[in-house]
């Protein structure tokens, strides 16, 4: 038992299978929560559900598909019913699609958008009448410097999180005469999970995140953190201040170099067959917590000196345009 602060609160995690989520949930599940784990692979939340229970915390298996408001309602349902209320709901469930633009299927622009934007507001409007009802709760949007930052070659993806940044701030906005509900951004930097294997993926070409790779860990425990002290924003690594910081001091160049970037990348990387990945249809492989593309644990400070060299970069980028004048 680490803190009787959160015993016996009612946590529902969306995304719980893999990733975040699932570092979400074994986070947690040492301060003897209920957790009621959501996600469209039922064998990956049942393992979860065994190992939260060795850990200290019961769990509730609901196999939900954000992009169904009607699945959201029952999600809500069922865990109200469980425990007779919501103490903490947590958006998380997302996917990414990479590729050009006009060369990636609308449908999959649109399944992108469907679950990253469409199901945060499924479920915020799912449980809203919960917290209203209480006169109190915690909603976590689990968004990414995505938010702030451009991704060329996920059009979609930077439009649901764009999106959802926005939405999130009309909603905080509505509830401001309600002062014991509290809706929590997370925006992270890139971080090491499964997901970027799991993506759709039209640019013939492995991927892989951008460094620096941060521990999904590290935004699991700024999850517990916010549940005992709620906040409006959190960002979780220096990298996501600083690249945040680089956007609105050069949004123009840092969109020109992020591009440039990736088709870098393109030109060396791994040749790969187009896939749709997890968009439309649960998987079987990579429902770990943690990917393969970082090192486990806290990032060393070279993070920040990435971060910064980033930052930098941009500077004198600026420097050199406007000398060039």
């Amino acid at each position: 038992m680490k803190n009787n602060a959160l015993a016996g609160k009612t946590i529902v995690i969306t995304g719980a299978s893999s990733g975040v989520g699932r570092a979400a949930a074994l986070e947690f599940a040492p301060y003897d929560v209920k957790l009621v784990l959501a996600a469209r692979n039922e064998v990956a939340l049942d393992e979860l559900a065994g190992e939260c229970g060795v850990l200290g915390s019961d769990a509730l298996v609901v196999v939900t598909d954000v992009t169904d408001p009607k699945a959201l309602i029952n999600l809500v349902n069922a865990a109200n019913d469980w425990q007779g209320k919501i103490d903490v709901w947590i958006n998380n469930a997302g996917v990414l699609a990479a590729g050009e633009f006009d060369k990636t299927p609308i449908e999959v622009h649109a399944q992108v958008i469907e679950t990253n934007m469409l199901g945060y507001i499924n479920g915020t409007h799912a449980v809203m009448p919960v917290f209203k009802k209480q006169q109190k709760g915690i909603l976590i949007n689990n968004i990414s410097i995505g938010g702030f930052l451009p991704v060329p070659y996920g059009a979609g993806y930077t439009a649901s999180k764009f999106g959802l940044r926005g939405f999130s701030e009309a909603i905080k906005a509505e509830l401001s005469s309600w002062p014991d509900i509290h809706i929590c951004d997370l925006f992270p930097a890139f971080l090491d999970t499964p997901g970027i294997v799991h993506a759709a993926n039209y640019t013939e070409k492995a991927l892989k995140p951008a460094p620096p790779v941060y521990d999904p860990r590290r935004v699991a425990r700024a999850m517990v953190k916010i549940t005992l002290n709620p906040r409006s924003n959190t960002y979780v690594g220096s990298a996501s201040s600083l690249l945040k910081l680089s956007h609105n001091l050069f949004p123009q160049l840092t969109a020109k170099i992020t591009g440039s970037v990736m088709r870098r990348y393109f030109k060396s990387a791994d040749p790969m067959v187009s896939t749709n990945g997890n968009l439309f249809n649960t998987v079987n492989y990579g429902m770990s917590a943690i990917g393969s593309f970082g090192r486990p644990g806290k990032p060393g400070a070279h993070h920040k000196y990435l971060a910064l060299g980033v930052l930098a970069g941009l500077a004198a980028g600026v420097y050199l345009l406007n000398s060039k004048k």
